[in-house]
């Protein structure tokens, strides 16, 4: 049974508890092989190794050490050495002392050969030597004492004792490397043994179950001994094929930690593990600024960083912690036995500074950082599904604030139980009658004539009501249903466009569009296929965006916006004046269209501030060849008064109150051919939203 923490060579830390427990056995062991070794006499030593049985057994065990067979992905379940076999033969055939000799060897070969630290091979020749000594006790109890000058070929009466010498030694070897995993990871244990005994039992059965066999062979016909590696080599072929099938099942491909199925069982066992008083914790990890150089530098460089990241996290966190990649370049950090959320934070704040340090990657240096949210079990959560949402929830916080870190705290939660329903509500709604569209024209402010509509989400809950677009469409930002909603109402769009184009109504529809949608390489797919379909031309859509995209980067560099800009789709950028944008962004973005925000647009005449600023932004619109928007007109005179400044066109009630689509048909065809008046609303029976 070899130690299945061998993944780390740093030492114990001096008079902890594993430095205690290690530093007993190893001086138990010791003087175990000590006493063992006594027993065999330098002459009879001498006969023994000039025979070539010895020194094929001591290769035996060698390769038996450097391939165990693990049948389980589990790091407490660990792997079973074929040396077992050979060792335990020996130990019926030639006695302790050899035994105990050449798996020393064995141990000494293999970790110089691993590189282990000398803690761990003084620690497995301690525990080999123990459990032999166990095994050799219980033989002697029944009588029976080998020695390399008198060998003992066990009978069909000496089951029993073969048998018990046989559970003496897996015992022994068990609890001394379960006791010291669990003192390592900090785990009971009860668990430990749980999650070993079945995987290694059923292993030890069989190795040590084909021992006497050896022994025969070994006595009769010791050339006959290396046959026995082909069963062997056939288990460790065949385990390793099942293990690596489990493994790409429960791991990441891109950087071998485990996934998201990973961490629901390892989340679980913790949960279930957890004693009164005790807490678990989940951080979610997400990469600020990932996604620029991704897109940047392309995919490989992107991968590559990722590896190095999740190198840098595994080797940032406790023995016992599992870090797990969720996806994309979001992470997951499980702390099965955690003090406190101070503690918690502790973790995070370590694995931050981790990440922070430069990463230089053709030729090029990068700094890294992260967001990290926290939720703590039971505190703010009783199992893994909602420990990962409120974790999520936490890490948003730390984006928001630009805090780094933050703990979940329940009044900051915008997805209260109401809205987590509303958002299974929604999720049923889309595709069928619930969602509908309405429709607001855009009026030329000096021609009058109906330059477009842009199409207003609405939601007509069968037990709600009205559900405005503020409360569901952040809701749907925040979760995987933003691309499913978009999807529908392009669609929904652009199928009553069609039907006004062939109807000779030949409109533009506006649709607002989210800035992860515009970055959605899906998008311009989507549309060009739709397009097609419907055979309208690439005009008679326009993509709206708010402002806040004129803050990302990555709006300039996109292949979607690129190939947007190629199939000919316009752009508009929506509430233009509430951000903080600068003439050169504005002039690197591709678009066609400003839309002044209704907040300026509706205080003209009462605020010469707002009236200044909407002037400003009709002029450098003008000046950028760009046209201007107003929405929010809602009187007659703030029509004029924009009318005055150059604005292009208007939006609001005053022209005509969002329409569902057959109201705005009638609308349009009565007034398509008066262009030569402004229009107003005289559909007073239908109530905007």
């Amino acid at each position: 049974m070899t130690d299945p923490s061998d993944t780390r060579d740093l030492g114990p830390r001096p008079y902890s508890p594993l430095w205690i427990y290690l530093t007993g056995v190893v001086a138990a062991g010791f003087a175990a092989l000590l006493a063992a070794e006594l027993r065999l006499g330098v002459e009879e030593f001498s006969v023994l190794a000039r025979t070539s049985l010895f020194w094929m057994l001591v290769v035996l065990v060698v390769l038996g050490e450097l391939r165990p067979i693990i049948v389980s992905n589990s790091r407490l379940a660990g792997g079973t050495a074929t040396s077992t076999l050979f060792t335990f033969a020996v130990l019926l055939y030639h006695g302790l002392s050899v035994a105990v000799l050449i798996h020393t060897l064995a141990l000494v070969v293999s970790g110089l050969l691993h590189r282990r630290a000398w803690h761990r091979v003084a620690f497995n020749v301690s525990q080999v030597a123990l459990a032999s000594t166990a095994a050799a006790v219980v033989l002697g109890a029944f009588g029976h004492h080998p020695h390399p000058a008198d060998p003992w070929i066990p009978g069909g009466t000496d089951i029993v004792p073969v048998g018990l010498a046989a559970v003496a030694y897996f015992a022994v070897r068990g609890v001394l490397v379960c006791s010291a995993v669990a003192l390592h990871e900090r785990r009971s244990l009860p668990r430990v043994l749980r999650a070993t005994i079945v995987h290694q039992s059923v292993m030890y059965v069989a190795l040590l179950g084909l021992a006497p066999l050896v022994v025969v062979v070994m006595n009769r016909s010791p050339a006959l001994v290396p046959l026995f590696v082909a069963p062997l080599a056939t288990m460790y072929f065949t385990a390793s094929l099942s293990r690596r099938r489990d493994h790409q099942a429960m791991h990441d491909g891109l950087t071998s930690l485990p996934n998201r199925k990973m961490l629901i069982v390892r989340t679980e066992e913790a949960l279930a593990e957890a004693r009164e008083g005790e807490r678990v914790g989940l951080l979610l990890l997400d990469l600020d600024r990932f996604k620029e150089v991704n897109d940047t530098l392309g995919h490989p460089v992107g991968d590559r960083l990722l590896q190095i990241v999740a190198h840098r996290l595994t080797h940032s966190v406790r023995p016992g912690d599992v870090v797990a990649r969720l996806g994309g370049d979001e992470f997951a950090v499980l702390l099965p036995t955690v003090r406190d959320a101070f503690a918690a934070r502790e973790v995070a704040a370590r694995l931050r500074v981790a990440l922070t340090e430069p990463v230089r990657l053709e030729g090029m240096t990068f700094d890294m950082d992260a967001s990290v949210g926290i939720a703590l079990y039971p505190d703010h959560a009783p199992d893994f599904e909602l420990l990962l949402q409120r974790s999520d929830v936490a890490m948003y916080f730390a984006k928001e604030a630009r805090s780094g870190v933050e703990v979940y705290v329940a009044e900051k939660d915008r997805n209260s139980p109401e809205r987590l329903n509303l958002l299974g509500d929604l999720r049923r709604a889309i595709g069928g009658s619930e969602l509908t569209l309405h429709y607001q024209p855009k009026v030329g402010l000096v021609t009058g004539v109906v330059e477009g509509v842009e199409a207003l989400l609405r939601w007509r809950h069968p037990v709600r009501g009205l559900v405005y677009p503020s409360d569901f469409i952040p809701l749907a930002e925040q979760s995987y249903l933003m691309r499913e909603l978009t999807q529908h109402v392009i669609d929904v769009a652009l199928e009553q466009a069609a039907e006004w184009w062939h109807r000779g109504i030949k409109v533009p529809v506006a649709i607002n569009v989210s800035a992860r949608d515009l970055l959605d390489p899906a998008l311009p797919d989507l549309l060009e296929a739709g397009l097609r379909r419907l055979r309208l031309p690439s005009d008679a859509i326009q993509l709206e965006v708010t402002e806040r995209i004129l803050m990302t980067d990555q709006a300039y560099t996109a292949d979607s916006v690129h190939a947007l800009v190629r199939l000919g789709v316009p752009l508009a950028l929506d509430d233009f004046g509430t951000g903080y944008s600068s003439l050169v962004r504005l002039q690197r973005l591709p678009v066609s269209e400003v839309k002044i925000d209704g907040s300026f647009v509706q205080r003209l005449g009462k605020s010469r501030d707002d009236e200044r600023i909407v002037r400003s932004i009709v002029d450098l619109v003008r000046s950028l060849g760009l046209r201007s928007v107003a929405e929010g007109v809602e009187t007659e005179e703030v029509a004029a008064c924009l009318r005055e400044m150059g604005c292009d066109a208007g939006q609001g009630w005053w022209f005509c109150e969002p329409m569902s689509a057959a109201d705005v048909t009638t609308w349009l065809r009565e007034r398509r051919m008066a262009a030569d008046e402004l229009p107003l609303c005289e559909s007073a029976e239908v109530t905007a939203s």
